[in-house]
């Protein structure tokens, strides 16, 4: 086993919502082989109050926790990511402009904010993201990540975007 800890980044829209449930998933369950930051490509001036409602109902904290966009992964002193995964849907195609030999994958899971909805049925939403991406993030960890090559590492990080 490998002493590595690899850096994830997950990209969303706004980064108010799933890719900061990702993050904390990740930093929370990553079983310290993992180091996970999450940024948006049009930052949201906040992270959606329903977001922090749900991390915390779900068990985890939220401390620490902004908004970030892109601009704060690609200069030059900060960590190299190992891998950076798209959240959104409409990001299937999205190429995070990043240096060096990051694996990618899309991770598709659907917006929880929609806009006519009830409060219940908009938690019953982020509750629902929150559940997928909790999923995701077990297989993600689970990962031999040692024991596989570029190759075979890539479609199973892929593979779990479709689970």
């Amino acid at each position: 086993m490998t002493d590595k800890i690899f850096n994830v980044l997950f990209v969303c829209n706004q980064n108010a919502g799933r890719s900061q449930m990702a993050e904390v998933l990740l930093n929370t369950v990553g079983k310290h082989r993992f180091r996970a930051f999450s940024a948006g490509i049009e930052p949201a001036a906040a992270i959606d109050p329903l977001t922090l409602e749900t991390i915390r109902k779900g068990g985890f904290s939220t401390n620490g926790l902004t908004v970030k966009g892109l601009d704060a992964f690609v200069a030059a002193d900060t960590p190299h990511m190992d891998f950076v995964v798209t959240v959104s849907e409409e990001l299937a195609d999205f190429m995070v402009p990043l240096k060096g030999h990051v694996m990618g994958a899309h991770w598709p899971i659907p917006g929880p904010a929609p806009l006519r909805a009830s409060q219940a049925e908009k938690a019953a939403a982020f509750a629902e993201a929150f559940k997928m991406i909790r999923r995701r993030v077990e297989l993600f960890v689970e990962l031999p990540m040692s024991s596989l090559d570029r190759l075979t590492l890539q479609r199973k990080v892929d593979e779990i975007g479709t689970s």
